[in-house]
Formats: structure tokens, C-alpha cells, sequence
């Protein structure tokens, strides 16, 4: 099978460059179309049929990358020669497409220095489709079995792949955009040329002051979005570790419903959480009223401002450090925990001297992945903010504002890329070198400890009230789904549920959707389906050649996985226009770019917890599988998969669930064919219908949670191999 690969890799080429359209097609493929070889239409033709029949000699190159190649691919010769034919040929093919691709344009010549080189090119070209996208990615892999053949990734040509293909999907989707984006710092401005410029818009005292401390004014973005990433980052950590232990370490009765409300604020559809807050807690709320009523006291608008966005934050994001810990909690090894407790150890020093150290990798990721979230939210500071500006709202003043200066957004959201890489580091520092292995090959026969009395204080004081208070919230907001109009017309209805999920049948016969929302909705979960398993394929594979694998740019890998995270939806969303709206990938307005979008936007919480659920697996375990001669793939479908099954659920369950309610993101990149739920939901809140939106956002959470389950029952729970607590058999009648 591994001699067969590099043959596997050449016949997609072939197919490719031969058999298959070279370019997108505006309509859709169809059967027939699949066949491009003989095509008169030129955009409708394969690679080679487009050299020979229309004389577009830029797809020579690739045709003679193809035949490089098939020497290396062939099982004759020593590796040492083939590996030669593999690399050049591999490297030529990525080469030829890309360059050909970014050279010829739907007007020619995509660059005048091109123009002035050659002449005028009496011919155009659109952007790539199957054809091109499935010989780039062959290409990527024939180059990687030739460095497999070479002795590198030890000569493992699973591994060689696997990091081929996820350097230049990120390259393609994360690093290509955000480098435009970027890019867009040294635009000049006004009188001013880009040196001047670049310098005026970095030197901004709206980023960088510290008026704050001298007077009653705000300070910098910088320093608001810092000390709110952090504050935010460590309060969900703690709150995430308290569920976890909780729901893990007690026999609290409600700890299955505590789990799910926990998950809940993840399943909320945008402004939810932030309405909730501000009918409970605004100038008009229900505290402020209470507050007046019994107290005389004015609590004025202070949910507005730093309070307010910390408080949004830590409910939205919670639930992300609760689901990047619990499986962390969860595969801590009992018999450590028991050997301790056989040295005398008292319940607080094992947990506190083995218990905790142990989480340290899951602590550090959630708090990571926190702190990027953070930095990256819009939703909430645009609703609660007021004066207290961020770095993701000036960005969305400064792209969507009158002055449309995208080298200010830029420059700011390279300001956030710096803070989210030096956390990056700090995070990578803490966790260190150590090992936190907890699961080996070895039967697992320990006990979990009870949580010290300290501790279980502690996370029931800390977890109860917050639940209590996620009820409430939710209680308060959803009601606007079930009245006639908020704040005046409390009359009970389920008109808003009708106007939205309408359904009447056809005088045929046939049923009718003819709700407004359902053509949002089933686009919406079209997408998300399609995403979702994909985001977690992705994320887990990469989180697994991270913690298990060492080659070179492996750290410069893991970081560019957070890139798209570390920068707000918007910018991704403006990134992706400017860079897929012309060839060579030419995707804006189709399924294909969000769904594109989804998977690389939320790709790194999967990373994430795939990389603290691998921190804790021995080595040894995979290393077993192959020393009895299983393939590299093998060991990690039957022995490594089986045991990050809390990691997997992670991952699709955050992937599915913030495809079907990210706005930010996709709001530049819809269309009237593919109108998302969110974008729905915002459309009816700008119009004032706040009925409609909230009872669309209460249907979206049944959905959410019933897709939850779905998923926890198809993807099933470990299987640890772990004694458990048998209770004593209580006489009955004098006898056992």
C-alpha cells in the first residue's frame, strides 16, 4: 500500500490535469461536465486540452510537472531515484499552478510588469475548480513522498502527507488572506506617503494612550482589549475547571443538566446573551427597578462599558474552557491519584500536588483559547461597549466607517496578531517540557478521588450561582419569543414562530415551507453538516503531527493554526473578498467559501484540545502499534482516535454549533442564494422586529441541542478500562 501511494497521488494528477474542468463553472458541475478533455469551451476544458486544442501554453509547465513526476511514481528504481523525480517534479507541479494562476487573470496579464515583459496577452482565464484544486493538492503529496523517500518525517510517507497537506491548506486559506489583509498597512494615505502613513496609523494615541490613568477618559484599545482578554481568559478558565470537576469528580444529582447549561451560551445565536444581560441588569432592568423600588438606589448604566463585555464574554466563552477540560479532567489516571493517597497524602495535597499539575496542559490551552476569543470578539463590545472601545470594534469602524481605511484596520489587526503570538509563547512557556502523561498501554484499575472538601466548597460556590444566573439570563431573553411586542404588548403569541416556520400545503398535495426562515435555516445546516466533520478531521490530525511529530517549522505550523482565530470575523471576512474575488480561486458568493471560512475559523479549538487530550496519552501506545507492523494511519484510527472521543466531540460540537451562529465572519461573505440564520436574525434586530429574531434564536437552540446529542451518541464516550465504585449490597431481612 505505501509503494501504491505515490501512484494513488500521480493518477488524481492525471485525472486532473487530463480528464477533469481546469476552472470553476459558473453553473455548476454536472456529470457530463466532469469530462473537460475535449471541450470547446476553454473554461469548461481540462488542463492539457486547453495547451493543445486553445493554445494556452501557460498549462504546459503543468502537463511537463506530470510527467516529471511519473518516473518517481512508478514502483521501479531505488528510492534514492525516485525520490528525485517526486521532489522536483512535485515541487515544479505546485509551482507552475500557482504561478500560472496569479500571472493570468479575467483581463490578461494580472500585473503591468508582466505586460511590459511579454507584451499583451490576448487571452483571459477565470478562476480554478476542481480541476486545479485537486492536481495542487496531488502535487503537494507526490513532493511529500519524495521527502518521505529522503529520510525525512523518518521516512514516513503518512506523516509526510498529513503536514503537506495541512502547511498548504493553511498557507492557501489562513496565511494568504490575513497577509493581504495585512498588507493593506502600507496603502498610503491622503498627502501622506507609506512610510508616513504606516507611522501615523500605528502611532495612534486612540491605541495607545494612557489618558486613563491621568484623567476620567478611556485609555488605548490596546490596553482595554489586554486587560479585558485577560480578565476574561482567566475567569472562563476557573468557571470551566469548576463545571469540569463537578460534573467529573461529585454525584452532584443535576450534574447532566449543569453540563448541558453549560454548553448552552455556545449554542446562542448572536445578541441573545447581551439582550438578556441588559433587560436583567440595564438601566430598565429588573435589578435597577428592584434595586430603585426597595432601596432607592440608582445602579445607572454600568452593565455599559468594561462590566458589561467582561460579563458577556465570560458566559459566551466558558463553555469553550469547559469543553476543552473536561476531557483533560476526565483522563487524569486515579491510580496516581490512589498512590498518593497510599503515601498519606491528605485529599488536598494529592490534588493539589498531583490532580492539578496534571490539568496544567488543559488549563494552559482553555486559557489560550480564551484569551484569543477574547481578543477577536465584536458581538459583544458593539452591544455593550459604549465608550469602552476594543481592538475589534475599531477595526469594524475603520473598514465599514465613512472613511473605509483599510490600512488602519490593518495595522490594528496586526496589533492583535502581535498580542495573540506573544500569548501563544507565554502558553508554550508555562506548559514547558514536562510530561503529563496519565493513560499508558496498562489497565487502569485506580479509583477517582473525591474532591477535597476546600475544593468541592469552592466549585459549587463558584458553579451554582453562575448556573442560576444562566437561567435567569435565558428566561429573561427568550420570553420576547412568546409576546406580541417587547416592552408593550405583553399579550401571549406564538405569531413570531408562525411568521418564521410557516408551513401550508400545495392543492397538490404538497407541503409548503413558507415560513421567511426556512431557506436561512436549511442553508445554514446544510453548511454547518458540511463543515463540521471536517473542522474536527482537520483539527485532530493537526493537533496529532503537532504533539507527536518533530520537523522543522513545526512551531511556525502550530501558530499560523491560530491566525484566522486571533483576528476578529470581520477583518477574516473582508480578507477572504479581497482575496478570492478574483482568480486564481475565485469563490466569493458561493457555499464553497463558507464553508471554507467555518473550517479554518474554528479549526483551532480542535487544535487545541486534541493537543491537550494527546498530552496526556503515552507515546508508547501508538509506538506499540507500529513496532507490530501496523501503518502509522492504522495506530491512530484503532488505538489513538479511541481515546480522544472527548476531543472529537469537541471538535465537532464547537464546529457545528458556531457555524450555525457566527455572524461576524460570514456577514460580508453571503448571498441571496446562501443567506445565513444569523445574518437573518441581525437583518430582523436592525428592523426592530425583536419577536421574530428571538423565536428564530429559540428554534436554533432546540436544534443545537438535539444536534449535541447526536453527536455525543454517535461519537460514543472512552473506554478507560477503570474500576468502579461498587456500593455495598445492604442487608435485607438479617441476610446478604
Amino acid at each position: 500500500m505505501k509503494r501504491a501511494s505515490s501512484l494513488l497521488a500521480w493518477s488524481a494528477a492525471a485525472i486532473a490535469t487530463v480528464v477533469l474542468p481546469w476552472h470553476m463553472q459558473q453553473d455548476g458541475l454536472t456529470p457530463a461536465g466532469l469530462l473537460g478533455f475535449g471541450q470547446e469551451d476553454a473554461e469548461a476544458a481540462s488542463a492539457l486540452w486547453q495547451a493543445v486544442a486553445q493554445g494556452r501554453f501557460w498549462f504546459w509547465p503543468v502537463v511537463g510537472a506530470l510527467a516529471t513526476t511519473l518516473p518517481g511514481a512508478l514502483p521501479f528504481g531505488t528510492p534514492r531515484s525516485r525520490s528525485g523525480f517526486l521532489l522536483w517534479g512535485g515541487a515544479f507541479g505546485v509551482l507552475s499552478i500557482a504561478a500560472q494562476g496569479l500571472a493570468i487573470g479575467v483581463q490578461g496579464w494580472s500585473y503591468a510588469w508582466l505586460t511590459e515583459l511579454f507584451g499583451e496577452l490576448n487571452d483571459r482565464q477565470f478562476g480554478m475548480g476542481l480541476g486545479g484544486a485537486v492536481a495542487f493538492f496531488a502535487f503537494v503529496l507526490l513532493l511529500t513522498d519524495g521527502a518521505a523517500m529522503r529520510g525525512r518525517f523518518r521516512g514516513d510517507r503518512f506523516v509526510a502527507g498529513s503536514v503537506g497537506i495541512l502547511a498548504a491548506s493553511i498557507l492557501l486559506f489562513t496565511a494568504w488572506p490575513v497577509l493581504t489583509v495585512l498588507w493593506q498597512m502600507f496603502t498610503p494615505r491622503g498627502d501622506l506617503g507609506v512610510a508616513a502613513a504606516f507611522a501615523d496609523r500605528l502611532l495612534d494615541r486612540k491605541i495607545w494612550g494612557l489618558a486613563c490613568f491621568t484623567g476620567n477618559v478611556s485609555c488605548g484599545v490596546f490596553w482595554n482589549t489586554l486587560l479585558l482578554a485577560t480578565c476574561t481568559a482567566t475567569a472562563t478558565t476557573m468557571l470551566g475547571l469548576c463545571f469540569a470537576l463537578i460534573v467529573t469528580r461529585t454525584g452532584f444529582p443535576a450534574r447532566r443538566g449543569l453540563r448541558l447549561l453549560t454548553v448552552l451560551p455556545i449554542i446562542t445565536p448572536p445578541f441573545v446573551i447581551g439582550l438578556g444581560l441588559i433587560l436583567i441588569f440595564g438601566r430598565s432592568g429588573v435589578v435597577n427597578q428592584i434595586a430603585d423600588a426597595v432601596f432607592g438606589v440608582q445602579l445607572g448604566r454600568w452593565i455599559y462599558g468594561f462590566n458589561g463585555v467582561l460579563l458577556a464574554q465570560v458566559f459566551s466563552f466558558t463553555p469553550i474552557a469547559f469543553l476543552v477540560l473536561i476531557g483533560v479532567v476526565e483522563g487524569i489516571s486515579p491510580t496516581m491519584e490512589e498512590a498518593s493517597q497510599t503515601l498519606r497524602a491528605s485529599h488536598m495535597r494529592t490534588f493539589s500536588s498531583i490532580t492539578l499539575p496534571l490539568m496544567l496542559p488543559g488549563l494552559a490551552n482553555a486559557w489560550l483559547v480564551a484569551f484569543v476569543e477574547s481578543l477577536a470578539d465584536f458581538g459583544n463590545p458593539i452591544v455593550l461597549g459604549g465608550s469602552f472601545g476594543v481592538l475589534s470594534t475599531e477595526i469594524f469602524f475603520a473598514v465599514v466607517g465613512a472613511q473605509q481605511d483599510f490600512g488602519r484596520a490593518a495595522v490594528l489587526a496586526a496589533v492583535m496578531l502581535v498580542v495573540a503570538l506573544i500569548a501563544f509563547i507565554g502558553q508554550r512557556v508555562v506548559v514547558g517540557t514536562r510530561s503529563y502523561v496519565s493513560m499508558t498501554g496498562k489497565g487502569d484499575v485506580g479509583l477517582p478521588q473525591p474532591l477535597p472538601r476546600r475544593v468541592r466548597t469552592v466549585a459549587f460556590a463558584v458553579a451554582i450561582p453562575w448556573a442560576v444566573l444562566t437561567i435567569v439570563v435565558y428566561t429573561m431573553a427568550l420570553a420576547g419569543a412568546f409576546v406580541r411586542v417587547w416592552g408593550r404588548d405583553w399579550t401571549p403569541t406564538l405569531s413570531h414562530f408562525q411568521r418564521a416556520f410557516a408551513l401550508e400545503w400545495a392543492p397538490t398535495g404538497g407541503l409548503i415551507f413558507s415560513g421567511g426562515a426556512w431557506h436561512s435555516l436549511f442553508t445554514t445546516i446544510q453548511l454547518a453538516a458540511i463543515a463540521a466533520p471536517i473542522t474536527a478531521t482537520v483539527g485532530l490530525l493537526a493537533a496529532w503531527v503537532l504533539t507527536r511529530q518533530r520537523f522543522a517549522g513545526r512551531t511556525a505550523l502550530e501558530f499560523a493554526l491560530m491566525l484566522t482565530f486571533a483576528v476578529p470575523g470581520t477583518v477574516i471576512g473582508v480578507a477572504y473578498i479581497l482575496t478570492y474575488n478574483l482568480p486564481p480561486v475565485e469563490i466569493t458568493g458561493t457555499a464553497t467559501i463558507l464553508v471554507i471560512c467555518f473550517v479554518f475559523r474554528n479549526l483551532p479549538v480542535g487544535v487545541r484540545s486534541g493537543v491537550a487530550a494527546m498530552s496526556q496519552l503515552d507515546k508508547s501506545l501508538d509506538e506499540a502499534a507500529v513496532t507490530l507492523r501496523a501503518s502509522t494511519f492504522r495506530a491512530l484510527r484503532t488505538v489513538v482516535l479511541p481515546l480522544l472521543k472527548p476531543a472529537i466531540i469537541t471538535a465537532l460540537v464547537y464546529s457545528f454549533v458556531r457555524a450555525m451562529t457566527t455572524v461576524s465572519a460570514v456577514i460580508f461573505l453571503v448571498s441571496a442564494q446562501y443567506e445565513m440564520a444569523t445574518v437573518f436574525i441581525i437583518n430582523r434586530v436592525i428592523n426592530g422586529d425583536y419577536g421574530l429574531a428571538i423565536a428564530y434564536c429559540a428554534v436554533l437552540i432546540v436544534l443545537m441541542m438535539t444536534a449535541i446529542g447526536l453527536i455525543n451518541l454517535a461519537v460514543g464516550s472512552r473506554r478507560l478500562g477503570r474500576r468502579q465504585v461498587v456500593r455495598p449490597v445492604i442487608p435485607v431481612g438479617g441476610r446478604t
